[in-house]
């Protein structure tokens, strides 16, 4: 029987090797909830960038899970109206290289990904600073809804969290479930943002040992 053994084993080498040569070899398919392959790539960049704008105590992880949110980290990705693992739109990509001169200075291309990981970072960082919360991951979850619908849009549906006696300094639970204005399919989305970067792909890029998560320190 050691032959019959022998001669299958030699079959099926050949068998594989000829689909190898032929391409007709899949590729593995990554589990949803996986690291991109991609993401290996940039992960020195977004260490050093994340570490220069918010400190050494920079929440990696959540800058990670959100460029994973955004692009998957594809440096070619494009949407109707935004580009680049940071998914900027024109205007943002504009006004930010105006406030930034050192990212004016580093071409204010998009499509870059060392432009795309230092500005995503130093607009975070913007965004953070400018708004109360009660506690940080509060604060970082607002933060994220105000980089994907707009700051003043944020400001909006924390009045009216607050006329409706909410308390404005809480995310989740309390100014998440008031809208003031935005299209059905903006608030859907907007909402969604801050969860998935926050409670999907922080926790797996801190499992994953790319550094803290700002909900995880908080």
């Amino acid at each position: 029987m050691r032959w019959r053994c022998e001669f299958r084993t030699a079959c099926v080498f050949n068998l594989l090797l000829v689909l190898a040569l032929v391409g007709c070899i899949p590729e593995p398919v990554q589990a949803a909830d996986a690291i991109p392959h991609a993401a290996a790539r940039y992960r020195g960049d977004l260490t050093r960038n994340a570490r220069l704008i918010w400190g050494l105590e920079a929440p990696v992880a959540t800058l990670a899970g959100q460029i994973h949110q955004e692009s998957a980290w594809r440096a070619t990705a494009q949407s109707k109206y935004a580009a680049g693992l940071a998914q900027f739109t024109p205007d943002t990509a504009k006004w930010i290289c105006g406030a930034y001169p050192s990212l004016g200075d580093m071409g204010c291309d998009r499509m870059a990904p060392a432009w795309a990981i230092r500005a995503l970072v130093t607009y975070d960082l913007h965004l953070f600073d400018r708004i109360d919360a009660a506690n940080a991951c509060e604060r970082m979850a607002m933060a994220l809804s105000a980089y994907n619908g707009g700051l003043g849009w944020l400001n909006r549906d924390k009045r009216l969290a607050s006329a409706k006696g909410a308390d404005e300094l809480s995310w989740f639970g309390e100014v998440e479930r008031f809208n003031a204005g935005r299209a059905d399919w903006a608030f859907t989305e907007n909402r969604g943002y801050p969860r998935a970067i926050l409670r999907r792909w922080e926790p797996l890029y801190q499992a994953a040992g790319w550094g803290i998560g700002v909900c995880d320190a908080d």
